[in-house]
């Protein structure tokens, strides 16, 4: 049963016994599923539009641990501006003054630095990012601990249907699933299952009270099929991640943060002992609540040149339609992208002001869904086939294969950067 206090109060859902609360929620033009950055970014662009929303999101309160931090590079920046929160997150972090990755895997040294003097990249808590989107949006947008079982259309009014887990269940007008990489939205519309990279990214915070000594970077080191990295927040506080083979194991045991940080740290024991030493303090002296370590999956880039990511007035957005790896940093980027595009063109079809109280017109949802895959496709195959062929790269132990990886990124994407330059346009 779902407790009836909220995190944003609404008067009318809470009057209501669970039995009933379908017949509140068809006044609501759009329901979104998940309340990650991509569903908190599209509700936000929705409202500066006019248009109404709520967001269901299964967990009891705003999830912003996994991940720890994210990466936001000019695009994503862009599309901050656009939501009208992009100045309130840059108190939060520094800006980057360079890359710096360093591959050891033959024995040498081979060094890359890139300066990030012309275009503005920070590295943001995820729950900075969480709780900004979620701090501008309307009480009652979301609404907690609804955690979605299916969805199917009503045969008679041609509505989407959604049902609980716990059994109560929702008619909406429209369904926008940001529920993720394992979308219950995407499996709906027939989308293939998303696939696993051979790696698994543990990732963390390490808070200095006293200040560190780190540049404003993003560092990485690469030996063989490990991976290691710090990126500076803030003059007190370093993220770090590692990017390692995937390891079988019962996943119960992941579960605990000391198993985590041992086994990382025993993973990395053959590197240098310089990185290691620096490597071994961040992860040592690590807040336990950030740390995290998750299967990289991604949707495969052939499968979002011919999938079908709408059906009537269902569709998905971010990680459930173009789920990736975090080897460029711009999957959450991309999902908000995706949220200034979906609420323009919805905006530009008049879905804000609609009359008999702004009821949606389904064919315009429709032509709405159709528009948005339409601008949206070619970019997320791009981002996708870039992310896809580093992260085989990255995972193989054949000498033969990175060739072949490497070969094929230098004819694809001979400006590897060119992605930062993209504008998703006004909202």
């Amino acid at each position: 049963m779902h407790s009836q206090t909220y995190i944003h109060s609404d008067p009318l859902i809470e009057s209501l016994p669970l039995s009933n609360i379908s017949r509140a929620m068809d006044d609501d033009e759009v329901v979104i599923i998940g309340a990650g950055i991509c569903g908190l970014a599209t509700a936000l662009a929705l409202h500066r539009k006019g248009i109404k929303s709520v967001v269901m999101e299964r967990s009891e309160s705003l999830r912003n641990v996994t991940g720890a931090a994210i990466g936001i590079q000019p695009n994503g920046w862009r599309a901050l501006d656009q939501l009208g929160v992009s100045e309130n997150l840059r108190h939060t972090a520094v800006r980057l003054r360079r890359f710096r990755t360093l591959d050891i895997s033959l024995g040498g040294g081979k060094q890359k630095e890139i300066s990030l003097c012309d275009g503005e990249t920070r590295w943001l808590r995820r729950k900075d990012l969480i709780d900004t989107l979620y701090a501008e949006l309307p009480p009652g947008a979301v609404k907690f601990g609804f955690q979605l079982e299916s969805i199917k259309f009503d045969p008679y009014s041609s509505k989407p249907v959604l049902r609980f887990i716990d059994g109560s269940s929702i008619v909406a007008k429209v369904v926008i699933g940001c529920d993720g990489g394992k979308s219950i939205i995407a499996q709906f519309l027939g989308l293939k299952p998303t696939k696993i990279f051979p790696l698994c990214a543990v990732r963390g915070l390490t808070y200095y009270p006293n200040g560190h000594s780190y540049d404003y970077e993003f560092a990485k080191v690469m030996k063989d099929n490990i991976s290691v990295g710090r990126v500076t927040i803030d003059d007190n506080l370093v993220y770090w991640f590692c990017f390692l083979p995937y390891i079988p194991k019962d996943e119960k045991v992941w579960e605990d943060p000391e198993v985590t940080r041992q086994l990382t740290l025993e993973l990395l024991s053959n590197h240098p002992q310089e990185i290691h030493q620096e490597i071994h303090e961040l992860i040592e002296n690590a807040d336990m609540k950030s740390l995290s370590i998750t299967h990289m999956r991604y949707r495969a880039p052939w499968d979002l040149l011919t999938g079908s990511f709408c059906k009537g007035t269902v569709m998905v957005s971010g990680d459930a339609m173009h789920v990736m790896g975090p080897f460029l940093a711009q999957g959450g980027a991309a999902g908000i992208e995706d949220a200034v595009v979906l609420a323009r063109i919805m905006a530009q079809l008049d879905l804000n002001s609609v009359e008999s109280g702004s009821k949606v017109m389904a064919h315009k949802v429709e032509e709405s869904f159709n528009q948005f895959v339409k601008q949206r496709r070619m970019r997320v195959v791009r981002l996708s086939l870039q992310t896809y062929i580093i992260g085989m790269l990255s995972g193989t132990p054949s000498f033969i294969k990175k060739v072949i990886y490497i070969m094929l990124l230098v004819v694809l994407f001979p400006n590897p950067y060119n992605h930062v330059n993209y504008d998703c346009g006004d909202l």
